[in-house]
């Protein structure tokens, strides 16, 4: 389907793209996002996606201090800033454990951990850009990417497109400050009964998440959903019906009985989701095997016999030379397993090589399905840690020195999923704009330097000041790491659990439903998936009731500066809190149906952005 598509700039057509102004602006806008997004992660668990608020800040910036400027260098710094983020999500979810266990690495060794992991990762997808990108466009939606080649084209489309992405940017940044900031309302409203066994009901009632679900659509959003309600309104209330007493199941550390929604989800869900994802990511990968292996065996031809890149190969399908590729990859693996400062052996970095290229295939897909936000990485890391302890307690390494090797092992792998993430999305919009893939490849490994720097720097001190697993920085994800591995090698990891998740991902692929998005809605909190649901059901009810062919066009277009508002405004807060010292923790005291209203409403204007009642009166 991809072949016969043409971009926004022509193939035939050359502009500049890789150019001084695009890399530094890009390099600077990463570094802030990676150090905005570090403290965020460790604070509160998540990140907020940069590729949007890169998009428009590079947008802003460019044609307020150059007369020329291009849309592809536009598009080359947004490229390059997300790259930050990215490196920060894969550093905050997993170094933090090595400082929890005791065995924290030094500066040097986080900036070259994730400065190594994240050129992997960016190696690792190009072979699957093709497949992915290319074959699969119009299949797999990528929200994210998707969402930045309309906001960067709006400069170019007119001011009635124009005022269109920015009247959904101001209603996504107004919405999101009234939330976040002063408080007026719960961004995530929740409803459960004990009586019903912990029935729980709770939405994300974000501007992003509803803009993200009116993107991928109501075929995706509703698989999501029915793996949330399946985790959420069944397994749960099962779990809590047959609890007995005062007795403790772990990983747990309390009695069932005593628990809420959240913490049996935390305790004994995400084990399960993690298994179903994992069969999910599987059964992807063995569909694009075969355009993996034809990639493979034509780079293995090219590095061997010294082919160059073709003549009749388009300027928009020019990847980084698979010679180069292949040779940086080994190059990379080497070095991490010769440097005498990781300890890591040979099955420690044969594990890295297979697990960290499986899992930038998933992400590749993954993203693709349902955005870099939802995108669950760190349960993909999860799995990756689960896979290499159990192999090690299977040989008998159950010594301390192999705990922290497979916890080292991680970070690389993680980074290079993260990475992985951005990436495609980054290529997406490339593909949608017209780029060309190679320089856009070379623009993010440059990109790594400076957010593998700071972010370094920022969680190095960041432990020294608070300690990470301390109240004021309780860096979640990366405590759960440290627990598993913990658990794995004291024989206390709840097997049956992932196995529990491996058999309902092998039952949806029997009776023919899509794995990957609906493992994903098992594995995510319930808030998330409910909260694209409703993006999902707008999308629906705008196309079924259509009058006009370009409704749903707009609604992309309104959806992409919600996206872009929500994103921004986090960042932002975030920046607000890092350098400000600055808290917005104060909880609404406002009535939790009020949150549910507002999103409802929220979701009116998408629907009037939608039928063209606010561009009638911005025509040109």
């Amino acid at each position: 389907m991809g072949e016969n598509f043409e971009p926004y700039i022509k193939t035939q057509d050359r502009i500049k793209e890789f150019s001084a102004k695009s890399i530094i602006l890009g390099m600077v806008l990463g570094l802030v996002f990676g150090v905005g997004n570090a403290y965020l992660g460790l604070k509160v668990g998540s990140t907020v996606s940069a590729s949007v608020p890169a998009a428009v800040l590079s947008m802003t910036i460019l044609h307020l201090f150059f007369k020329r400027v291009t849309i592809l260098e536009n598009n080359m710094v947004q490229t390059i800033a997300s790259v930050g983020e990215a490196i920060a999500a894969g550093v905050i979810f997993t170094a933090p454990a090595l400082y929890i266990l005791g065995a924290g690495p030094s500066l040097y060794k986080i900036i070259l951990l994730s400065s190594l992991g994240a050129i992997l990762g960016i190696l690792f997808m190009i072979p699957m850009r093709r497949y992915i990108i290319v074959e699969e466009h119009g299949k797999l939606p990528f929200p994210e990417g998707s969402a930045c080649a309309e906001i960067i084209k709006t400069k170019e489309k007119g001011k009635s497109q124009a005022f269109l992405a920015l009247f959904g940017i101001a209603v996504g940044s107004i919405y999101k400050l009234l939330v976040s900031v002063f408080n007026l309302w719960k961004e995530t409203p929740s409803w459960f009964s004990k009586r019903l066994n912990n029935f729980e009901f709770s939405i994300d009632c974000t501007p992003a998440l509803l803009g993200v679900g009116y993107i991928i659509g109501p075929r995706i959003a509703s698989y999501m959903f029915f793996g949330g309600a399946l985790s959420w309104w069944v397994i749960i209330p099962l779990i809590s019906m047959f609890s007995t007493g005062d007795v403790i199941v772990a990983p747990a550390t309390f009695p069932v009985s005593k628990m809420s929604p959240e913490e049996i989800w935390s305790n004994y869900i995400r084990f399960v989701g993690a298994g179903a994802v994992a069969v999910g990511g599987l059964l992807s990968m063995v569909k694009i095997f075969p355009m993996i292996k034809k990639t493979l065996i034509s780079g293995f031809k090219e590095l061997f016999h010294h082919k160059k890149h073709r003549a009749d190969i388009s300027r928009t399908d020019k990847d980084i030379s698979l010679r180069w590729l292949i040779l940086g990859s080994v190059c990379i693996i080497a070095f991490i397993w010769l440097f005498p400062g990781f300890h890591l052996n040979f099955l420690t970095i044969l594990l890295l090589t297979i697990l960290g290229f499986f899992f930038v295939g998933v992400t590749s897909i993954t993203v693709g399905i349902v955005g870099s936000t939802s995108n669950p990485a760190s349960g993909m890391t999860i799995t990756t840690l689960l896979l290499t302890c159990l192999i090690f307690l299977s040989i008998g390494w159950t010594e301390r020195i192999y705990l922290i090797s497979a916890l080292t092992m991680s970070i690389v792998v993680n980074v290079a999923i993260a990475l992985a993430s951005t990436t495609s999305q980054d290529l997406k919009t490339g593909y949608l704009l017209g780029a060309t893939p190679k320089w856009q490849q070379i623009g993010e490994i440059i990109g790594v330097i400076l957010p593998a720097v700071a972010i370094g720097f920022t969680v190095y001190l960041l432990n020294q000041a608070y300690g990470f697993g301390s109240k004021t920085l309780p860096a979640p994800q990366a405590s759960l790491m440290a627990l598993i591995a913990k658990g794995v090698i004291a024989k206390s990891i709840p097997f049956t659990l992932v196995t529990i998740g491996v058999v309902i991902g092998a039952i949806l692929a029997i009776i023919g439903l899509p794995v990957l998005p609906i493992a994903i809605g098992l594995y995510l909190p319930l808030s998330l998936s409910t909260g694209i649901f409703v993006g999902g059901i707008v999308h629906f009810l705008i196309k079924k009731f259509s009058e006009k062919e370009d409704e749903c066009d707009r609604g992309i277009l309104f959806s992409s500066g919600l996206v872009a508002g929500d994103a921004c405004t986090g960042v932002v807060i975030a920046s607000i809190i890092v350098f400000a010292k600055q808290s917005f923790k104060a909880t609404s005291t406002s009535p939790q149906y009020l949150s549910l209203v507002m999103y409802l409403f929220l979701a009116l204007v998408l629907a009037i952005a939608c039928k063209g009642i606010v561009k009638s009166k911005f025509k040109k």
